[in-house]
């Protein structure tokens, strides 16, 4: 080949692998340099060494371990303290509860039973919290307790105290309480009671859940697979639980119909529940001034268990043990209170409209019962007994009308009137937050709601 064809298929070559314009030369010698810079580094980067050929280098070393006996030695020097906790239980007495929570000192004894302050804990309910500091001798440093005498009444922080001097004192302070709304569902297998036991409800709250719903449900009647959810308050402190409080809302499935309440304050300062439509739950009059009880004799004839003779009985008998808790039926102002012959410890209630109330037999009157006080629905006023002509613990309870007597059982009397149209507003909100919490206790109606809301 001539030497004038090799330049040619040289320069061919080149125009091929760099391109025939100066600009696409340019780039292409640019990425060939890069090229053989990269495959030059690739050729240079030394390996890594292998783990196995670095040397190993083994050392030993004595370390001293401390005397076991200087160990115990300066455990011993230090003066050690214990804090306990433990619950109030029926039947305990001082000197039992303190030795139980590892005090064994015969001062703090004596001090608490002598002290005006210190002495409430002598009257302590079962399940109360107790905690107590002492040294390693039983002496005791402190014991603190939180006190509720009611929901209406503040709680109250009391503790007894070891001085600088050595000598006790006790204080007696306003407890600041974290409120807290509880939500909780239950099932009746056997009883209401049962069944807010089971969903660790308290008893104060169950009774308020009779309270709620006792002119529309019997519960002496409730029937297996009925439900029921409840919203209500708490009060709590350093984690523990003081009290509960009142019932914001409940809902009671009963014989496959359900009941709502709503608890409102109006805004006269009084309070309520109503449904969830703004009628009111309450009735003029409770139908029995009991909450547990059967009737043992109605508005009838019959023979006089005493005289033997044929009589109208006037009023209704409700059977129940004595000390049983007897509650004003209605709103009203106290007319007589007092023995009242064959009646025994007899209270008369007047209420609106000429109508009365009469509760015999009494075993004792409730405290504050006097003439003239005012009392509410479902207020205690006394206590089951047999005084006057009876033959065994009972409640005699008349209801009247301007002085004759009617059948309690049967007399229609009025609902207490609904929310006023400038509480509304107000109560829709209330309500339609209660109304939510029930959705979150009931998943497959949230569910439901969820769906409709998407559409």
């Amino acid at each position: 080949m001539r030497p004038t064809d090799k330049l040619l298929r040289v320069a061919t070559g080149s125009r091929l692998l760099f391109g025939s314009s100066r600009v696409s030369r340019v780039v292409s010698v640019t990425a060939f340099f890069f090229a053989v810079c990269a495959v030059g580094a690739t050729a240079v980067a030394p390996l890594a060494p292998d783990a196995a050929d670095l040397p190993v280098k083994k050392i030993t070393q004595v370390l001293a371990l401390p005397s076991l006996d200087e160990q115990i030695a300066a455990i011993a020097a230090v003066e050690h303290q214990y804090v306990r906790e433990d619950v109030v239980r029926r039947g305990d007495t001082l000197s039992g509860l303190l030795l139980r929570l590892g005090v064994d000192d015969q001062d703090a004894d004596k001090f608490i039973k002598s002290d005006p302050v210190a002495r409430t804990l002598l009257q302590l309910r079962a399940d109360k919290t107790i905690r107590v500091k002492t040294n390693e001798d039983g002496d005791l440093e402190w014991l603190q307790t939180t006190v509720s005498d009611g929901p209406d009444k503040p709680a109250r922080n009391l503790e007894v105290k070891r001085n600088a001097d050595g000598h006790f004192s006790a204080s007696d302070s306003t407890a600041q309480l974290e409120r807290r709304i509880e939500m909780a569902s239950g099932n009746i297998r056997s009883s209401l009671f049962a069944a807010t036991d089971e969903a660790h409800i308290s008893d104060a709250i169950s009774s308020q859940i009779v309270s709620m719903f006792e002119t529309n449900i019997d519960f002496r009647r409730l029937q297996r697979g009925d439900q029921f959810n409840v919203v209500y308050e708490s009060f709590w402190q350093n984690g523990q639980l003081i009290r509960t409080g009142r019932v914001l809302a409940g809902e009671f499935k009963n014989a496959g119909k359900t009941f709502q309440s709503v608890w409102f304050d109006e805004a006269g300062g009084q309070g309520g529940y109503y449904t969830f439509d703004g009628k009111s739950l309450k009735k003029a009059f409770l139908k029995s001034p009991l909450e547990f009880t059967r009737v043992s004799s109605g508005f009838s004839m019959r023979v006089h268990p005493i005289s033997g003779q044929w009589k109208q009985h006037k009023g209704v008998d409700f059977a129940a043990v004595s000390g049983t808790p007897i509650r004003a039926t209605a709103d009203g102002v106290i007319d007589s209170v007092g023995p009242s012959g064959g009646y025994g410890n007899l209270v008369v209630v007047r209420h609106h409209s000429n109508y009365t109330t009469a509760y015999a037999h009494m075993s004792r009157f409730a405290a504050g019962i006097r003439k003239g006080s005012r009392v509410s629905q479902g207020e205690v006023i006394g206590y089951v007994g047999s005084t006057g002509w009876s033959t065994g613990p009972h409640l005699h309870y008349e209801f009247r009308v301007n002085n004759e007597p009617r059948d309690p059982m049967s007399v229609i009397v009025p609902d207490a009137p609904p929310l006023a149209g400038a509480d509304m507003p107000r109560f829709k909100t209330v309500a339609g937050d209660m109304q939510h919490r029930f959705n979150l206790l009931r998943p497959e109606r949230m569910a439901e709601s969820m769906k409709l809301a998407s559409r």
